[in-house]
């Protein structure tokens, strides 16, 4: 569980996106890889959330960083590091992601062993 630093909040991302549902291996490969480079980045990966029953062409995917400025120091990296390339090359190469809307969130998170 990602916790809040003094002076700073936790953000998190969370991401929309339309797939093309004849590629679900596609983005899944795609999927993996950003899990792997946001928790490799200083981030927290919760996962991408797939269609489960029925055609359905809607994913979302949920990540946090302890602030927006470790969420933007990770963005630097983007169309720069070879890896970050690789990763977005599997999604435009594939065209399995259609579109994405990206939304910034302050969790709420319960407090386990607090009374």
């Amino acid at each position: 569980m990602i916790k809040s630093v003094v002076g700073s909040t936790v953000i998190t991302c969370v991401v929309e996106y339309v797939i093309d549902p004849a590629k679900i291996d596609a983005f899944e490969r795609f999927s993996r890889r950003w899990m792997e480079l946001v928790d490799r980045h200083g981030g927290t990966h919760h996962g991408y959330f797939l269609p489960a029953e029925g055609a359905s062409d809607r994913a979302l995917a949920l990540f946090s960083f302890p602030s927006l400025a470790a969420y933007e120091e990770y963005r630097t990296l983007f169309g720069v590091d070879p890896d970050f390339v690789a990763a977005d090359r599997i999604r435009d190469e594939s065209g399995c992601v259609l579109r994405y809307e990206r939304t910034f969130m302050r969790p709420l998170l319960p407090e386990h062993g607090e009374e």
